[in-house]
């Protein structure tokens, strides 16, 4: 009789498995606590942590600001460009280097101040040259590996959209979206992946949708995930990974070569730019290390940007503005709600995660670790439109609103997942997997923090501590740290403004006052992020620290009608 040899790898031990599960919250809820024990016995400690923390905040809250308008830029920049015409720039580079430099001259000789640097005026004149001289340095980059350019014309891509039980008003605009697109729509390829849970009205819309837009496109159909697969929990990663392969069998029937498709995921609201992928298509086969991407569009939760009530405008906002302020430090960006990667890569990571609740952010690390530690996401400035939180009531909508918040706060369980492959995979150099395991616990311990101290602790040594409250340091500090914070708070007069020159135009529905009302909703972003975001986290941490694993929550989709 045979007898297995495999043993588990002491990383994977439960006991190790626990500690690394506990270790976020515990930490969290010890830097929530100390500043309450050590306002009793040394609140000058605390004192000049609290000076030191708001200094480092406002520091940090200009660097994002600064990242946001520079985020902004290359959006709406990129958004001007015609990415179906670049793409023939990697088919003959030197055809087009040589036209951009003629082009150059000719301007310079028409207008010889072009190519000066005018700090106090921007000529039209000045700014085509700008762009001309960009379009060499890329043109440029392109000659330097021509080598490994593919060829854009067999680029295909490939949209698994995965739903659950989301009604027609909401699956409709999304499925049309992708007939709206300015690409060859014979190489567009769509998968509605559907859950078999989800009943039978959620099949009947989905194969009406293959009905209605299936001939538009190289390939579309309709794949139903079965309920209780073995080795899955429920959840968007099994579905997906089902519909994943059946892509990869109807794409190795059709001889397509799997480096070849770029596979795109969307949940049911998620709705293209008109660009989305003729820039995606530029950005795969320029790149030497395609395989080795993911490409990660802006989220833009502007659907029903209008129709949503004010703290949830305000949440969907900042998530919209996190990534693209994300998207300047792409060394800290991660897959997040629609993202894309080659189906090659798919197929080597074994699709996706189908037993976490957040695949988005999981498959990242699965890539990273599967590729010894060669994988980065590489941002594509164009915006992949998404729906804000909105349920039938106002009290439903803000559970709704925390549960969605919960379960991406639910990304700490990669924690003990990153920390385990790192221990196991000696491949990486140490210097690379600490400062991806550091990244990814600041993030979520500043998530769960940083709200909580900003608003509370510079109060708690004044009331904790009688003897201290006699000092001038006692009554200086919160005076000292509103000044601080008032100072930082001058950087989101950039975010109204980004906000409000970002948003999709008015509903007929709505007067023109409601402009004002979208400018005072930034009142409200103190207690969005305690009440919503930071209490989110909180609760995630802390359920994972007693091993009350999170189950999926499909976020309820509601459209609001004229």
């Amino acid at each position: 009789m045979a007898t297995s040899t495999a043993t588990t790898h002491w990383a994977d031990e439960r006991w190790f498995v626990r500690l690394l599960e506990i270790f976020p919250g515990a930490v969290t809820w010890l830097t929530l606590t100390l500043p309450i024990v050590l306002s009793l016995i040394e609140p000058v400690w605390v004192a000049y942590f609290i000076i030191a923390f708001d200094l480092y905040w406002m520091i940090k809250s200009f660097r994002l600001s600064i990242n946001l308008i520079r985020g902004y830029r290359r959006l709406h920049l990129a958004q001007k460009l015609n990415w179906s015409a670049r793409l023939d720039w990697l088919k003959d580079p030197d055809k087009f280097i040589v036209q951009n430099e003629e082009a150059i001259r000719s301007l310079v000789k028409k207008y010889p101040h072009a190519r000066r640097r005018w700090w106090w005026r921007d000529t039209p004149a000045r700014k085509h040259f700008r762009l001309l001289r960009d379009d060499q340095e890329q043109l440029a980059t392109l000659m330097a590996h021509r080598t490994t350019l593919m060829d854009p014309d067999t680029v295909y891509h490939a949209v698994v959209v995965a739903t659950y039980n989301e009604s027609m008003d909401t699956l409709d605009p999304s499925i049309r979206s992708l007939t709206e697109v300015d690409f060859p729509l014979e190489r567009l390829m769509v998968v509605i992946a559907y859950e078999e849970r989800g009943g039978a009205e959620i099949e009947a819309n989905v194969k009406e949708l293959i009905r209605r837009y299936g001939d538009k496109f190289g390939l579309a159909m309709a794949v139903k995930h079965p309920y209780g697969l073995e080795g899955e929990i429920i959840g968007k990663g099994g579905n997906i990974t089902y519909a994943g392969r059946r892509l990869t069998a109807e794409v190795e029937k059709r001889g397509i070569d799997p480096e070849h498709v770029v596979v795109t995921t969307f949940d049911s609201d998620h709705r293209a730019s008109q660009n989305y992928f003729a820039y995606l298509s530029y950005l795969y086969a320029s790149d030497p290390n395609r395989i080795h991407k993911s490409f990660q569009p802006i989220p833009m939760f502007y659907n029903n940007i209008w129709d949503v009530p004010a703290p949830m405008r305000v949440i969907a906002t900042g998530n919209s503005f996190w990534l693209l302020m994300e998207t300047m430090r792409p060394h800290r960006l991660r897959n997040f709600a629609a993202h894309a990667q080659s189906l090659a890569a798919l197929i080597a990571t074994d699709y996706w995660s189908v037993t976490t609740i957040v695949e988005d952010g999981h498959q990242f690390w699965r890539t990273y670790f599967t590729y010894d530690g060669d994988h980065e996401v590489v941002p594509v400035f164009t915006p992949v439109y998404q729906d804000a939180v909105l349920d039938s009531t106002l009290l439903k909508t803000f559970k709704v609103q925390f549960l969605q918040l919960r379960r991406w706060a639910w990304g700490v369980s990669d924690f003990s997942y990153v920390v385990r492959n790192a221990i196991k995979n000696k491949k990486i150099p140490w210097s690379n997997k600490l400062v991806q395991i550091g990244r990814l616990f600041e993030g979520h311990f500043s998530w769960a923090t940083a709200p909580l101290i900003l608003t509370f602790v510079a109060w708690l040594p004044l009331f904790l501590n009688r003897q201290f409250s006699y000092q001038s340091l006692a009554h200086n500090l919160p005076i000292i740290t509103s000044r601080i914070l008032t100072l930082a708070s001058v950087t989101i007069a950039i975010t109204i403004f980004i906000s409000v020159i970002s948003l999709p135009p008015k509903p007929e529905r709505y007067r023109g006052w409601r402009f004002l009302v979208m400018i005072g909703q930034w009142s409200l972003l103190p207690i969005t992020s305690m009440c919503f975001s930071a209490f989110a986290a909180i609760n995630a941490q802390t359920r994972l620290m007693f091993g009350r694993y999170l189950e999926f929550y499909v976020t309820p989709k509601a459209t609001k009608k004229k």
